[in-house]
């Protein structure tokens, strides 16, 4: 069967510019509204994804994410909230885009179409097959994705993929490929709409439950976040006050010697 982009596919909507705001805005919402949907058929994917990545990060794997434009800003984006709301290292997830960190902001010419560049950029950070790599592309089709998850399919590392497109020639090269389908965009072929939200969608549902699985939320609280303002700082001597019943001031003084919650809640109990 001929490989046919649904992302390429021309929009259910014409004649944009002569539509009001709020038409324009309850389109898009509407076509928002499908993104959830064609997440949720995935979760079975999903799901094995997760299931092979936790067992390799508790052996010290890492995921890598890998992407050009929309997708890569997204994995990247992914990748640098890990820290912050989980308390973990900036080497457990890593978000790798075509054309570096230049191209976060701003357009790279043909850093995409580099095939083996991907596999370089996973070289220098010493992969192995403890690792996963998961790439990102709405099309299914960016060569600096596939050549990097290839070269890692033949060094025998996990790869997983999350795209618009089914059977795409991403989805090849991946173990496991998540395929979300969420049609045609609004503005034909931009893909930083359904595609991107659906992406981001994904990509937090993948780490979320990975760091859950690692111990890295007690209950249903970030007990191990950064304390990196006030904001972060007040929300946690609260999680303590509710756990160990405490004062503000006592569950206050407890969390800034610790450094977080999951650490004071220990130090306390001992």
């Amino acid at each position: 069967m001929p490989f046919t982009k649904i992302t390429e596919q021309p929009s259910l909507y014409n004649d944009l510019e002569k539509k009001s705001v709020l038409e324009i805005l309850t389109d898009i919402n509407n076509e928002d509204k499908k993104v959830a949907l064609a997440v949720e058929k995935a979760i079975p994917q999903i799901e094995k994804l997760v299931s092979e990545i936790i067992p390799r990060m508790k052996q010290g794997g890492r995921i890598f994410y890998m992407g050009a434009g929309t997708s890569g800003r997204l994995g990247v984006l992914d990748a640098s909230e890990i820290p912050p709301t989980f308390g973990m290292p900036p080497t457990w997830v890593i978000g790798l885009i075509a054309g570096g960190d230049t191209a976060l902001r701003n357009p790279v010419e043909k850093a995409e179409d580099n095939t083996e560049r991907g596999w370089e950029e996973l070289k220098a950070h010493n992969i192995t097959p403890k690792d996963t790599v998961i790439g990102i592309a709405a099309s299914g089709t960016t060569p600096y994705v596939i050549g990097a998850m290839k070269a890692a399919r033949q060094n025998d590392i996990l790869t997983g993929c999350i795209t618009s497109n089914p059977d795409s020639p991403m989805a090849a090269e991946a173990d496991i490929p998540i395929e979300m389908i969420v049609g045609p965009e609004y503005v034909t072929g931009s893909s930083r709409m359904k595609s991107g939200t659906g992406q981001k969608m994904i990509l937090n549902m993948i780490s979320t439950s990975v760091m859950i699985k690692l111990g890295r939320v007690k209950g249903n609280k970030m007990v191990n976040m950064q304390l990196t303002n006030q904001k972060l700082i007040d929300r946690g001597t609260r999680m303590i006050m509710e756990e160990l019943n405490l004062d503000y001031e006592e569950a206050k003084t407890l969390l800034l010697i610790n450094g977080s919650v999951k650490k004071a809640i220990q130090a306390y109990g001992q």
